[in-house]
């Protein structure tokens, strides 16, 4: 095979700026936006300055149209719609209840289910299928949701390995094989592939989570702010939902996570421990709860808005707004609130947030909720628009903590977001639409539907994702253009001249598996699968093991996040870097390599 272009000086060069790259993002000390700009542009300048090169500038920048770009952050504001509504709370706590209580164990069972699922759908919806299941229940168990995605799109990758639906590639490499009179049937690969997959699956589930260190971030400050209680107030207002509740034991069992501190009825306080007290309409209840909980009782209605004396009365029990948000500031020294009742401060209409809590280091008395006296350093819950809460930032009065701000959950939105979200995985699994196709339209109807709007869906995906994708595609084009792809195969077949076909067949996986993690998977299994048959009649033996080489080597894109669209899916809400795909991933491809070099050579006779 020739290259496309006839200069090697463009070759070298498109190496040596892989090689640049790759080795920056390994250092980590740049961000991974940052290098990605530097190699697209170097690439940009390499085939402007070289004389026909057969390379054209409008190719090394189509990267950011790329329909696998498209997908990923299509799937990504599905994702962010099925959060906002909370719409998978009840079936990851379902799941969570029935993966017992440690962590390895939970993911065995999540990871496991995700696993066979992928054997018989295509890997990519099961991967958005299973990343906001497991982020809810990381945030249930209080672990780092990083430790389950990065191997759920792996084990999803090993699922796939085992039939022939279960990845792209797999259909791609079995086409391709067809064309020159070798047919791969559906189970053909299933014993070398289950065994493959299951000793991945062992490192993925056991070792890689240890491997992935907890790393400080805002979901890190988030769940450690947690613990803290929140003095509040509830209304029982007309068709509460708490409404007729009785106590139990001295408490209110149906607030789970938030302790009634005091019952007012009629201006009168009655005071724990309660006894044969049903709450009725009119009735306020100070509780003092942690903002996950209060976050939830929102989300549900058993919580509500503290009303004003100046509101109608049936404000106090409306709909939260779609875009309510909740956020913490705290009380400056010297501020014009110190000192006043919470009633009295009136920051409802001076700051357009409403005070949902308050939270102090030194004891609060039981009192009326509006009677709270704030005091310096107090931290205050507070709801309102985004607006309203980013216009806290100029305020010196309240200082607002920047990590803070979260929306409430839409739960009354939950069904329409599950609807969504089940049509696009069926469209895109059936292959009723393509899944691009599919992805956009359910964007387009959580929009529609208010599960989501603009501004959260702009939010929902990480930027590096863009400039990522484009300069590994900028590397994979010049790879190909240059002729360098074909160069590096030719060169891995020549290298292997004399060996024993056992031998072969292992360096030819191990030389596919490198290739893969830099160029994308399927085009290295269109590249690779020709030079597999031609290697194995060359060497007198069956094409198989080399074509199913190809397969599973194609697909152990485990080192990079590029590699794979399911990788992508997973970077931004793992928060992952470039360099957590090579230190977790590179032995993954080493154990999957090395078990299909003892199986292969087993299980065909070679």
């Amino acid at each position: 095979m020739a290259g496309n272009v006839a200069d090697p000086f463009l070759m070298w060069a498109t190496f040596a700026i892989i090689t640049f790259s790759v080795i920056a993002f390994a250092i980590d000390k740049w961000s991974m936006e940052y290098i990605s700009l530097i190699t697209l542009v170097l690439f940009l300048l390499l085939f402007s300055i070289v004389p026909d090169s057969g390379v054209e500038p409008f190719e090394l920048v189509q990267g950011f149209a790329n329909p696998a770009l498209v997908t990923v952050i299509s799937l990504l504001m599905i994702g962010q719609g099925l959060f906002n509504t909370d719409a998978l709370d009840g079936p990851s706590r379902m799941l969570s209840r029935f993966a017992g209580g440690g962590v390895t164990g939970t993911l065995l069972i999540i990871l496991g289910a995700a696993a066979f699922i992928s054997a018989f759908l295509n890997n990519t919806p099961v991967v958005v299928m299973f990343i906001p299941i497991i982020t809810a229940i990381a945030a249930q168990r209080n672990f780092d949701a990083a430790k389950g995605l990065m191997p759920l799109s792996f084990i999803c990758i090993l699922g796939g390995m085992t039939t022939l639906i279960g990845s792209s590639t797999n259909l791609l490499v079995a086409n391709v094989a067809r064309g020159v009179g070798v047919e791969i049937g559906f189970f053909d690969f299933l014993v070398p592939g289950a065994i493959v997959a299951g000793v991945g699956m062992l490192y993925v589930i056991f070792v890689m989570p240890k491997i992935l260190s907890q790393r400080p971030g805002m979901a890190d400050r988030m769940r450690s702010s947690t613990g803290k209680q929140f003095v509040s107030q509830i209304e029982i207002s007309e068709g509460h939902p708490l409404t007729g509740i009785e106590s139990q034991l001295g408490m209110f069992p149906a607030l789970a996570d938030i302790t009634v501190r005091m019952v007012v009825r009629r201006q009168v306080p009655i005071m724990p421990p309660f006894e044969d007290v049903t709450l009725s309409v009119g009735d306020i209840l100070i509780v003092a709860s942690t903002r996950e909980a209060l976050t939830k009782a929102l989300a549900r209605g058993a919580a509500n808005v503290p009303s004003h004396p100046e509101d109608e009365p049936s404000e106090a029990q409306r709909h939260l707004a779609d875009e309510f948000h909740l956020a913490e500031v705290v009380v400056a020294p010297g501020s014009r609130y110190v000192g006043r009742t919470i009633q009295g401060a009136n920051i409802r209409f001076l700051e357009g947030v409403v005070v949902m809590g308050v939270q102090r280091k030194t004891r609060m008395q039981h009192k009326a909720f509006s009677e709270i006296r704030l005091e310096p350093g107090d931290t205050l819950l507070v709801g309102g628009s985004m607006d309203a809460i980013s216009s806290l930032r100029t305020k010196r009065d309240l200082i607002l903590l920047e990590w803070s701000a979260e929306a409430v959950p839409l739960r009354r939105y939950a069904w329409r977001a599950i609807a969504i979200f089940a049509s696009v995985v069926f469209l895109a699994a059936t292959g009723l639409l393509p899944i691009m196709v599919s992805a956009l339209l359910g964007v387009f109807a959580m929009i529609a539907s208010r599960c989501l709007n603009i501004a959260q869906a702009a939010r929902s995906f990480d930027s590096r994702i863009f400039m990522l994708v484009a300069a590994a595609l900028a590397s994979a084009i010049a790879l190909e253009k240059t002729g360098g792809a074909v160069f590096l195969a030719n060169s891995a077949v020549t290298a292997m001249d004399g060996f024993p076909p056992s031998v072969i067949l292992s360096l030819f996986f191990l030389a596919v598996a490198i290739i893969t993690n830099f160029l994308s998977n399927n085009a290295t299994a269109v590249l690779f699968t020709p030079i597999a048959i031609q290697l194995a009649t060359k060497l007198g033996v069956a094409v198989e093991p080399f074509v199913v080489a190809v397969i599973f080597a194609a697909n152990a894109a485990f080192s990079t996040p590029v590699g794979y669209q399911t990788n992508l899916l997973v970077l931004g809400p793992g928060h992952y870097r470039f360099v957590d795909f090579v230190k977790a991933g590179t032995p993954l491809v080493i154990i999957v390599w090395l078990t299909y070099s003892f199986v292969g050579p087993w299980y065909y006779g070679l």
